[in-house]
Parts: C-alpha cells; sequence; structure tokens
C-alpha cells in the first residue's frame, strides 16, 4: 500500500513538472488606468527613479530596503537597483527608452530568482484624459512555468500594476 502511494504521489510530481515545461515561454501582464493629467505630468514620475517612493507599489514592500539610483537624472540611462532582505529580492532597472507618449525600461531580477524583462509605460491621449498602460514581457524562464502552476502569475502582478497605476493618477492629478 505504501509502495502504491509513493507511485501515485512521484506519478503526480512529474505530471506537474512535464505540465509546466508545456506553459507559454513568455510572460506578459498588463494593465490600464485613465489618469486626468497629461502624458508629460505622468511620465515624469516614471522616468524619474527619484519619484518611484510616491507612487511604486514596490517601494512600500521593504521600507529600508538598500536602493541605489544612478545614471542620467531622469529617462534614457537612469538607473535603479534595490536589494531588500525579504518581500523586495533585488534587482536593477534601466530606462532604455522615452518618447513623449512611452517610457521603456530594462528590468532584471537577480533574487529571488534570475529573471530579465521588459517593463514598458505607454500614454494615450483620450478625450478625458490619458490611458496610461503598464506592462511587462519577458521570457518564461522553467521555475516562473511551474510558479505558473500554482500562482496566477498575471493576478499576482497584475494586482501591484493596479495599485501603483492608482498611485500615479494620485500623484499626476495634484
Amino acid at each position: 500500500m505504501l509502495a502504491l502511494i509513493l507511485s501515485l504521489l512521484a506519478l503526480a510530481v512529474v505530471a506537474v513538472l512535464i505540465y509546466a515545461a508545456t506553459r507559454p515561454s513568455t510572460l506578459h501582464i498588463e494593465r490600464s488606468l485613465l489618469i486626468h493629467a497629461p502624458a508629460d505630468t505622468i511620465l515624469s514620475h516614471v522616468n524619474d527613479f527619484h519619484r518611484w517612493r510616491d507612487w511604486s507599489p514596490y517601494e512600500k514592500l521593504e521600507p529600508d530596503m538598500r536602493r541605489e539610483i544612478g545614471g542620467a537624472a531622469s529617462g534614457r540611462g537612469a538607473t535603479y537597483a534595490w536589494e531588500g532582505k525579504g518581500k523586495a529580492g533585488a534587482g536593477r532597472m534601466e530606462i532604455t527608452g522615452t518618447r513623449p507618449d512611452r517610457t521603456t525600461i530594462q528590468l532584471d531580477f537577480s533574487k529571488p530568482f534570475v529573471s530579465r524583462n521588459i517593463a514598458e509605460f505607454a500614454a494615450v491621449a483620450q478625450p478625458d484624459g490619458t490611458r496610461v498602460t503598464w506592462s511587462m514581457q519577458g521570457p518564461a524562464a522553467y521555475m516562473t512555468k511551474l510558479m505558473g502552476v500554482f500562482f496566477n502569475m498575471d493576478r499576482m502582478i497584475g494586482r501591484d500594476f493596479e495599485t501603483g497605476l492608482a498611485a500615479l493618477k494620485t500623484v499626476s492629478e495634484r
């Protein structure tokens, strides 16, 4: 009986591992929000890493995490590295592109696991404001696929994006 239970358990583990391998090889998450402010006002908060504490949900994960802002003062070439002791993990961002309607950021995580993504903030003028879309895309490594079997990554990260966009709305509409 014990051998049967162990065999079924091993089979279940193998099935989960195989299923994870079949999951999509890319990760794409995005959320949008209408903000009653011009694109240049909104993106000024995104393009300056010194201002992220005002709106980014990730700044509140570990308020005492180590931060290093460098490179350009804002816009293309600005960098932000962080290292937390728990929830925040560690990584680095660099603004790689800015246009009046878009900011592109290379987003590299080193902890809790290594991943390389592109984050983008797109601002599209609307009759009653600016529709801002925060997206992140990149390759889904096997560990990301495996985590995705047990956790809805779109929901988890998407919730953070929704919180961040709401805070970005607040600071941009002041």
